[in-house]
Formats: structure tokens, C-alpha cells, sequence
């Protein structure tokens, strides 16, 4: 059995949980505070915004999990990527890991830099152009060669004559 057509599963999965991990924080009454953060990046509109970038955030996230409209929740969580970005983390420089000093209690960080949203966008980006790969709705639902596909998603082909 060949594996190498299986690539997109451990990223879609690592990927969608991590964009889970930091939308489900925002709802509820983290909505207050992360509505606050955008509008003090002036982003016009915050209430909205910050609830579109958590949905972005939550439906993308499961999207990718499952497979399941790909190539849509890849752009949305891409551009979501570029704004915090451009906005919130190139300002801080490129490294993740921001040391702005060391005190005795040991190093102090601050605001990470664009490191991490470059990798979410390269992941992101692979799997926009691979595609969801096996065990992946898209695949099951959409491809009529996939031997996974559902029964009734098949193509009907005329008969020779």
C-alpha cells in the first residue's frame, strides 16, 4: 500500500485543531475581549469582524478535519492569516519566540512575530493545491474514481453501441 498519497491527513487534522483551539476560546465571553483587541487595531466594524474571524476560525477548522470544502475554508483561513499578520505580528519581527529581556526570574517574551502565520499560510497553501486527500469528504463525495466515494455519487456511462 502506498502512503504517499495520504500527506494531507496529519496536516488537515494538526491544522484544523489548532485554528479550533484559538476560535472556541473567542466565543462566548472571550467575544467581548477579542472584539476589543480588533478594534483597537482599527479594524472598522469590530463587533462583526471579530465574530466572522471566529467562525472563520471554528468552521475552518472543523472544515479541515473533516475534509470537507477544503479549498473554500484554505482561502478564508488563509486571508484570516494574512490580516493578523500584516496587523497584529510583523510589527514584532519574524521569530515566534520573542525574548525583550531577562530578569531574574528569567527570560521575559513578548508579542510573537510572523513566523508561525507564514507556516500556517505554507500548510494551508499545500493543501489548497494537493488537495484534502484520502479519508476526506471532499474525496468521498466529489470524486468519482474514489473507490471511498459514496454509492449513489457515481457516473452513470452510456453504453457502446
Amino acid at each position: 500500500m502506498k502512503l504517499d498519497k495520504y500527506w494531507p491527513l496529519p496536516l488537515r487534522v494538526m491544522m484544523g485543531l489548532a485554528f479550533l483551539a484559538h476560535g472556541l476560546p473567542k466565543l462566548g465571553a472571550g467575544h467581548a475581549v477579542f472584539a476589543q483587541s480588533v478594534q483597537q487595531l482599527g479594524i472598522p466594524a469590530p463587533g462583526f469582524f471579530s465574530f466572522v474571524a471566529t467562525l472563520v476560525e471554528i468552521l475552518g477548522g472543523v472544515a479541515l478535519i473533516a475534509g470537507a470544502f477544503v479549498s473554500v475554508a484554505t482561502v478564508l483561513l488563509v486571508l484570516e492569516m494574512l490580516v493578523a499578520m500584516f496587523l497584529v505580528h510583523l510589527p514584532h519581527g519574524f521569530n515566534f519566540v520573542n525574548i525583550t529581556g531577562v530578569t531574574s526570574q528569567g527570560p521575559q517574551f513578548g508579542m510573537p512575530g510572523a513566523e508561525v502565520n507564514l507556516l500556517y499560510i505554507a500548510g494551508l497553501l499545500a493543501l489548497l493545491l494537493g488537495g484534502p486527500g484520502p479519508f476526506s469528504v471532499d474525496e468521498r463525495v466529489w470524486k468519482p474514481e474514489s473507490p471511498m466515494r459514496l454509492p449513489w455519487r457515481h457516473e452513470v456511462r452510456p453504453k457502446p453501441a
